[in-house]
């Protein structure tokens, strides 16, 4: 026959297993089919050894066998439990009495089980449980709720963090305490707290233009330029520099436009050989620049032809202006000393409150950085040394102490006074010979009741011992 149909059997237990409905046989198949000995192909389809098969295998008999097989199969597949028998069969749950084929006994093969086989029959069973307890032990515990001290024990913990962090702290303030870094801090006080809503101030941008100005303010300084001049001296300058301040308090210009004038006749000076009938022309060329820079209103070339009582001409001042522009490359965006002053004398008024206005001292640190302007000598030193030197003789000289205090060191970048000493030690002198001197035009300009009379005041001459 091609082909044969199996009808489905009753296990022993009394439940039916599902067979398959036709088997096709193989020309493969049938060379390897054995007559009766291999009855339903239980032995070589299901690995049944047919040696240990201890009674005859009927045609009854051997459907038993495959339907055992197949209900195996059907268990394994479906994750039930299943027992194991000794000898490889499968057994369900005991039932009720079933119907027996003919000659077969009711009761198990009589295969008694070795201790080896029993081991290996515990061994699933262990397994199985093993695989069991996990999820049995995950549902519980997302039934059960954590115990109560569990929670303290996590809270304790943290609260022990807490406390460790907050012995650290303390003792942190301690040690700080102790090297008086604490105060320090409280000291430094926030300059531009007051200019927060003013747009002008730029107070997002101020450290940081500040830090540029330190970083080029030498490469916009004359070095020591007066020996390689041949036909001018160190009193000739003085001398054009005193005329200048007077020129520039006649005509009221800004502050701004005297830094910048000087500025700009050093570097010329420096950079460029001068007759001596020229040096003059330099001043008013420089001035007329300057003031073209900074001012809204600058003075006209007539004004500076008669200020200078005619020595020169209009054109001659217009040729000095070209001269100087191509010999400074058109570089006229430089840090003065008047720049670090602004800032300087800020932080210097300021208090814990806010800014407080004190002109006595803004007027005193003028003073003296225009007499370390006109001295040839202050020269050497960079603008915001001379800013932040004449900051500390006006603080020694009004008597406002702390001289230097925390907020001072850190604007100016200065952090000791033995940096400044120097330079304020020649700014003391010059204010000590300020009435004795020729050259008197810082003198009385600050010595007027518009500057404060600070001229007046007598010079802070401990620093010079």
């Amino acid at each position: 026959m091609a082909s044969r149909v199996v009808v489905q059997q009753q296990t022993r237990g009394g439940e039916a297993a599902p067979v398959p409905v036709k088997t096709k046989n193989m020309a493969a198949d049938a060379k390897n089919r054995r007559a009766l000995g291999d009855i339903g192909n239980v032995a070589t389809v299901r690995g049944i050894d047919p040696k240990k098969i201890t009674r005859p295998v009927t045609r009854s008999f051997g459907a038993q066998l495959l339907a055992n097989a197949q209900a195996a199969q059907v268990a394994a597949a479906g994750n039930k439990k299943v027992t194991a028998v000794a000898d490889g069969r499968v057994a369900a749950k005991p039932a009720p009495a079933a119907k027996q084929a003919p000659g077969l006994k009711p009761k198990a093969l009589p295969v008694p089980p070795n201790p080896a086989q029993k081991k290996a029959i515990a061994k699933p069973k262990v397994q199985a449980v093993v695989e069991i307890i996990p999820d049995n032990v995950e549902e519980k515990a997302k039934k059960v709720k954590p115990p109560v001290p569990a929670k303290k024990e996590g809270s304790s913990s943290r609260r022990k963090t807490k406390t460790v962090q907050t012995l650290t702290s303390l003792l942190s303030a301690r040690s700080k305490t102790a090297c008086g870094m604490n105060d320090k801090k409280k000291e430094i006080i926030d300059v531009d707290a007051g200019d927060i809503q003013n747009e002008l101030a730029v107070v997002e941008y101020i450290e940081d233009i500040y830090k540029f100005y330190k970083l080029v303010e030498n490469e916009s300084r004359a070095h020591d330029y007066i020996d390689s001049q041949p036909e001018i001296n160190e009193k000739m300058r003085a001398i054009l520099i005193d005329w200048l301040i007077e020129v520039h308090h006649k005509f009221e210009l800004t502050m701004e436009t005297l830094y910048l004038t000087i500025n700009i006749v050093d570097r010329y000076l420096a950079s460029k050989l001068t007759q001596r009938k020229e040096l003059q022309l330099v001043g008013v060329g420089a001035m007329l620049m300057a003031s073209k820079y900074e001012e809204i209103w600058a003075p006209e070339v007539n004004d500076l032809v008669c200020i200078s009582d005619r020595a020169y001409s209009h054109q001659q001042i217009l040729i000095m202006e070209k001269r100087i522009l191509e010999q400074l490359e058109w570089n006229l965006t430089v840090p003065t000393p008047f720049m670090f002053l602004v800032r300087f004398i800020k932080a210097s008024s300021s208090s814990s409150s806010g800014p407080v206005p004190d002109k006595d001292m803004e007027n005193m640190s003028y003073f003296l950085a225009e007499m370390g302007m006109v001295n040839y000598t202050g020269v050497i030193h960079c603008p915001s040394m001379i800013a932040a030197s004449a900051v500390f003789v006006a603080r020694c000289t009004l008597g406002k102490k702390p001289y230097w205090n925390e907020t001072l060191k850190l604007h100016t970048g200065y952090s000791s006074e033995l940096q400044l000493m120097d330079c304020a030690k020649l700014l003391v002198k010059f204010h000590s010979m300020a009435a004795e001197n020729k050259l008197k035009s810082c003198f009385k300009k600050y010595s007027s009741t518009n500057k404060g009379v600070v001229a007046l005041i007598p010079p802070a001459k401990f620093l010079l011992g």
